[in-house]
């Protein structure tokens, strides 16, 4: 569905995005993970054709897209980090108004209901809260049905509740068989949804892969326990893979002697460290 060859680009002569090849199969949710000032967005920019000036190839649903034309955008759905709504009109004006630009387009009542906004349908957007305008605005890149769909940090700022209807909606039209690009900064999002992603760091990919082969590529899984010692709590660390050899262990399970036991691996927010140097905030 999309198929990047060699791509450059950069806002000054400093050279940015350099030599960047990807691929990315149709029914894929593909994510791009990284610091903020990385390049996800400008590479998301480059793919929903907002840029155009870059070198190499990228094809999206098989057009250049420098070459795109108004046809183009039936088969691409946004959802941008900051909302694009008119907040003197209603939820269902928006969506009626955004639905008129294109050839087709989803039941609207259903769609509000979905991210259970229908009962505030006919409310002035102005009236909305941050997390309802990140609802509207995420249905509203559903709206025409389309075939791919870039959405950018879509549960940022929702709570719990909210965030998992998203993450389950992302993961439905994924079995309808779109392709979607997520760009998040939530490694724990990005682990249950996507099927592989990419580490952006200064405009260049530094590792890609599905989330499970780097966890796993970084190191096996662990066991974490504590104990008293002397009336002093001691943590010991082995590999899971040795359980079996360390002594201590096995002498405080046979006395029932442990405080606390914890498996563990590695995480995509560990791989982030490594990648970057920068903790997540």
């Amino acid at each position: 569905m999309i198929r990047v060859n060699n791509l450059c680009f950069s806002y000054t002569k400093k050279p940015f995005i350099e030599n960047t090849n990807f691929e990315v199969e149709s029914g894929e949710i593909f994510g791009f993970l990284g610091p903020s000032g990385a390049g996800k967005s400008t590479l998301q920019k480059i793919l929903t054709g907002l840029i155009t000036s870059y070198r190499g190839s990228v094809i999206v649903n098989g057009e250049e897209v420098r070459r795109h034309d108004n046809g183009f955008y039936e088969n691409i759905g946004v959802d941008f980090e900051f909302p694009s709504l008119y907040e003197k009109l209603t939820a269902r004006e928006n969506l009626k108004f955004f639905a008129s630009l294109y050839n087709k387009h989803r039941d609207i009542d259903k769609l509000l209901l979905s991210v259970g906004l229908i009962n505030d349908a006919d409310k002035k957007v102005s009236d909305f809260s941050k997390g309802m305008k990140s609802r509207l605005n995420f249905i509203k890149a559903l709206l025409h049905d389309p075939q791919i769909l870039f959405l950018d940090e879509p549960t940022s700022g929702l709570d719990p509740s909210s965030s998992r209807v998203m993450k389950d909606i992302i993961l439905d039209e994924k079995t309808k068989g779109k392709t979607i690009i997520l760009t998040t900064h939530n490694m724990y999002d990005a682990t249950e949804l996507c099927d592989r992603v990419a580490f952006i760091v200064d405009g260049k990919i530094r590792a890609l892969d599905t989330p499970r082969s780097l966890i796993m590529g970084r190191g096996a899984s662990k066991i974490a326990y504590t104990y008293l010692d002397n009336g002093r709590e001691v943590r010991t660390e082995i590999p899971l893979c040795k359980t079996s050899e360390d002594e201590t262990l096995s002498r405080l399970l046979r006395e029932n002697r442990l405080l606390s036991i914890h498996s563990g691996e590695p995480t995509l927010n560990d791989i982030f460290v490594e990648l970057t140097g920068r903790q997540l905030q």
